[in-house]
């Protein structure tokens, strides 16, 4: 497959090498300066020499060339890996819709940068959401295969080559991830994720024990069954004591497409996030229990269940 010179990691390696010899003569130019009238106890006073030191080409260079060689070496062997491990599945498919409704990728999670404009339904809900942003062989699978809306994607992790599971600190809101997921379902953002890569919503990381650059696959499925209860338990009372908090939940809901039992989704309400526990999950007509389920375009009951700062804490067995 062809590729960018500009994305390789080679250019970035040149890239970071020309920026080293820059920035060794931009050092020794800025020793010529002469200095202004302003003291050194003032706390506008800038010290060229202390702020931007001159690398020495034999010590710090030797290193900086070295860390850089190594992760661009890493990153391009991880890259070749996945597009051998694509191309062979791509070679040996039945038939041309499922070569292309599945791909092994390399799992980053999104950020502002892929927030929709203003006016696109799922603009302000890159983290509260369950869209991922996704490569275009998946719209053309859907295109040829004529996938029904909503479109759904299962994640799952791949035993010996996803790293190790890790439970994420708690964050800004105080979350804890305990990481039990071995996949989860959501829906897509946008398609122009590059080739061998996925783009995830933090909590789905969260939930899958993932880190940036773990291997992941990725199907186009269109076996969910539509839901038609969940249960829902939140992490902090204080949502439950809001006072229209029915109507904030049939709301917010409308920006995950599906839901995965076990797995623990954010929402937000004036500027505060609140984290959700699905606890339980049933499909239509039967209400049978299901590990994943549709919520759009569905008639779905959900209820909340005592919060978790109501719980009692489990007494420990002697």
């Amino acid at each position: 497959m062809k590729r960018s010179l500009c994305s390789s990691p080679l250019a970035a390696l040149l890239l970071c090498t020309s920026q080293l010899f820059s920035c060794a003569s931009a050092s020794t130019n800025l020793q010529d300066i002469p200095s202004t009238s302003i003291t050194a106890s003032s706390p506008f006073y800038f010290d060229q020499t202390s702020q931007y030191p001159a690398p020495s080409l034999i010590s710090d260079g030797v290193g900086f060339f070295s860390k850089k060689w190594s992760q661009a070496k890493s990153i391009a062997l991880l890259e070749q890996a996945v597009e051998d491990h694509n191309a062979e599945y791509v070679a040996t498919s039945a038939n041309g819709v499922d070569a292309i409704s599945y791909r092994r990728a390399i799992a980053l999670p999104l950020d502002d940068r892929f927030d929709p404009p203003v006016g696109v339904f799922s603009h302000g809900h890159i983290y509260t959401g369950d869209k991922m942003s996704l490569p275009r062989n998946f719209w053309d699978a859907i295109m040829k295969s004529k996938a029904e809306v909503p479109w759904l994607f299962e994640v799952s992790r791949v035993d010996g080559v996803s790293s190790p599971r890790v439970t994420m600190p708690a964050d800004e809101h105080h979350h804890k991830s305990s990481a039990t997921l071995s996949r989860a379902v959501g829906g897509a953002l946008d398609f122009r994720s590059p080739n061998n890569y996925v783009f995830l919503p933090p909590w789905m990381f969260k939930a899958l024990g993932l880190r940036p650059r773990d291997v992941v696959d990725v199907r186009l499925v269109k076996t969910t069954p539509p839901g038609s209860a969940v249960k829902l338990r939140p992490h902090t009372s204080a949502f439950t004591n809001i006072g229209n908090h029915q109507a904030v939940l049939e709301t917010e809901l409308k920006h995950y497409s599906a839901l995965t039992l076990g797995s623990t989704i954010p929402f937000d309400y004036r500027g505060e996030r609140f984290y959700f526990d699905v606890v339980d999950l049933r499909s239509a007509p039967r209400g049978e229990r299901v590990p994943m389920a549709k919520v759009q375009d569905c008639d779905i009951a959900a209820e909340f269940v005592r919060a978790k700062d109501q719980m009692k804490p489990k007494r420990r067995q002697k």
